[in-house]
């Protein structure tokens, strides 16, 4: 299935504003960020394990263990960001 990621603050200037992905049908925020890991070199940089990103579905604060649904619209972020 089809989502949309957005990414925002250090992430959005490493990786651009926004992407589409593939994901299997019951797949996590979790699973989405390690496909997304293997991308490219800024991604596994800027989404690494070690580093602290945020997430949200469709505009709402959400835990990695979330599933997704199709179209679901995905944002990572830094912990902290400003207005």
């Amino acid at each position: 299935m089809k989502v949309s990621i957005r990414y925002f603050a250090s992430l959005r200037e490493a990786l651009g504003p926004a992407e589409q992905a593939e994901v299997a049908a019951g797949a996590t925020v979790s699973v989405l960020r390690d496909q997304l890991l293997l991308l490219s070199e800024p991604h596994a940089r800027v989404l690494s394990r070690d580093r602290a990103v945020r997430c949200a579905i469709n505009q709402r604060m959400c835990t990695e263990d979330e599933v997704l649904a199709e179209g679901a619209e995905v944002a990572f972020f830094p912990p902290v960001t400003g207005g």
